[in-house]
């Protein structure tokens, strides 16, 4: 069984998130495309802003950033990357 603090956690990924900036993550978007790169600041409606951001299709890299802002409402789903 898992504990109270865990499952408070699992309820809110947007404090998730915002404890994660600053640490490397990939962003997939309801069209298909990914983007990966270090998260520098998110807010309440999930908006992100990520630095030295790439952008792929499936595997293939197809153009490399500085700093990508992607609205909330596109994201199909992140994933915070561990020790990046």
């Amino acid at each position: 069984m898992s504990s109270p603090a865990a499952s408070q956690q699992s309820k809110r990924p947007l404090t998730t998130l915002q404890r994660s900036v600053n640490r490397r993550v990939a962003v997939r978007l309801k069209s298909e495309i990914e983007y990966r790169g270090r998260m520098s600041n998110v807010d309440t409606y999930m908006n992100l802003i990520l630095v030295d951001a790439e952008e792929f299709n499936r595997q293939d890299l197809l153009a490399n950033y500085g700093k990508v802002v992607i609205r909330g409402n596109n994201v199909l789903f992140i994933r915070l990357e561990k020790d990046l």
